[in-house]
């Protein structure tokens, strides 16, 4: 990729709009552009100052494309660094198209995704942690992820971790020093103080590891899946959490014979709800197919809500429950104690499964069969870890809102509420991981009282990794891969 060349791309979403941005950023920005504009106040552009706009004609000869308004930065005062013009043009595409084929023919080059942000980061604007916050501050779609985004755009996961890089270098320095002086055999760097630098480099480093698990479910919305037999309600209460008919509903069973996914903001978090095939023996090869599917969604899920329909059962099964011993259970077919041997069997085979299971379609019983059958499940989940019951009805939308704030209880958002730093992103994820590895090799050279030039080699190494979060260790491909990932015109 050419670097010291003009680039121009339009920085709006394709289509028509009533505007559309086209950008320019390159050396030759403004002398590209100045030729192509009429200010209505007659002032050449090349004379303005930095961050002004302008108002008049963009015009190719003599012919007047559009109205315009140019902004002007000049480098190093904008975003890429370099001399910036972004043209705010009216959204049709014959204009946009117009406009950025005459810049091309004047001498710019169409940029490629991610150019602007890439040369921000070449020409010191941002480190690259930085940069790969704006492709996620771009695509988020809720609150959560817009926060986290934010707080690392802004430099604070930066910041940690140039601090630490800073500290460690300082006594690599004074380590690397004693190896001049070797045959002296004289210590610059204090052991003790180095120890504490050490055992507190660990504890970031795994407090930011540990994050992750938080921040990436955060970032790419949290799955949940939607289970249960055939025909107990799955599809409509996921067309009731998304309000719409996303998912077909049918009186017959097996009609979902793959997973249906859709996402929602609820209190600022992104929920990726699946709506997934029931379970039941069948000798159907389609249905088999998606029942198969639906234990991989199990297993990649964060939280499970399964489903029981309480229409399909008469009230003496509902009452008899109480009157149940234990040696029964098994044996027994009634409701609540069906519930409770479905719940073992989902936590037998995911044991670390927040499950929340729901009795649906409770609009057919009146309120004291329903506070009733609450004391019954009660009892049934508090012997069951991880589990949780509600009474629902999907076709109302009965209790829709409460299983919602039950949602939000099995996100562990204190990080987020916090403003504390939360690792989103798998490259960063990696990079840390073996810079802890590093560290920790060098906390056992301290145990062992290795010399200098054994633990300098760790050192270099954790240094290795820390700059490649931040950008101080790079190369083309690592940057082609992030920037490869942007859109155009950022």
């Amino acid at each position: 990729m050419i670097l010291n060349d003009t680039i121009v791309a339009l920085a709006t979403p394709s289509g028509a709009g009533a505007i559309a941005v086209i950008r320019i950023s390159g050396p030759q920005a403004i002398e590209i552009v100045a030729p192509l504009f009429v200010s209505k106040s007659k002032k050449d552009l090349r004379e303005q100052a930095t961050h002004t706009l302008h108002l008049g004609n963009i015009i190719d000869e003599k012919r007047i494309i559009d109205e315009a308004l140019v902004s002007i930065f000049h480098g190093p005062k904008s975003y890429t660094g370099e001399h910036t013009i972004e043209i705010s043009c009216h959204g049709s595409q014959y204009i946009q198209q117009e406009i950025i084929q005459l810049l091309i023919r004047k001498g710019c080059r169409s940029a490629e995704a991610g150019e602007f942000t890439l040369r921000a980061f070449l020409n010191g604007k941002m480190d690259l942690s930085q940069a790969e916050a704006v492709a996620d501050l771009i695509s988020s779609e809720n609150a959560a992820s817009h926060q986290m985004a934010m707080q690392q755009m802004r430099g604070g996961f930066s910041n940690e971790i140039q601090k630490l890089r800073q500290e460690l270098l300082n006594f690599a320095s004074l380590i690397e020093l004693e190896l001049d002086f070797a045959e002296e055999d004289v210590e610059f760097a204090n052991r003790d103080e180095f120890q504490n630098l050490v055992t507190r480099i660990q504890q970031v480093l795994k407090k930011l590891i540990d994050s992750f698990a938080v921040g990436n479910v955060l970032k790419n919305g949290i799955p949940v899946a939607i289970v249960g037999e055939p025909n107990v309600g799955k599809s409509t209460l996921l067309n009731s959490l998304l309000n719409e008919e996303r998912a077909i509903v049918s009186d017959i069973a097996g009609t979902t014979r793959d997973t249906i996914e859709d996402e929602i903001s609820i209190g600022g978090i992104g929920f990726r709800f699946i709506d997934t095939a029931g379970i039941r023996e069948t000798e159907d090869i389609i249905e088999g197919l998606g029942i198969k599917k639906t234990f991989e969604k199990i297993s990649q899920a964060q939280v499970v809500i399964y489903l029981f329909d309480i229409s399909k059962l008469s009230p003496a099964e509902l009452d008899s429950a109480s009157q149940n011993s234990k040696e029964q259970v098994q044996a027994d077919a009634t409701f609540p104690n069906r519930i409770k041997i479905e719940i073992a069997k989902i936590h037998n085979q995911f044991p670390q499964k927040p499950l929340l299971v729901i009795v649906n379609k409770v609009d057919i019983l009146d309120a004291t069969a329903q506070e009733n059958l609450k004391q019954e499940l009660q009892q049934i989940s508090s012997g069951v870890e991880k589990s949780q019951y509600l009474l629902l009805s999907a076709r109302t939308g009965l209790g829709v809102e409460e299983l919602q704030q039950k949602l939000l209880e099995f996100v562990n958002t204190g990080e987020l509420r916090n403003n504390n730093t939360i690792v989103t992103n798998s490259r960063h994820y990696n990079a840390l991981l073996s810079a802890l590895e590093e560290i920790n090799k060098v906390q056992q050279g301290l145990n062992n009282k290795l010399s200098g030039d054994l633990m300098a080699i760790d050192i270099r190494q954790a240094l290795y990794h820390f700059g490649e979060i931040t950008g101080e260790i790079t190369n083309d491909d690592l940057l082609g891969n992030i920037f490869a990932n942007f859109c155009i015109g950022k």
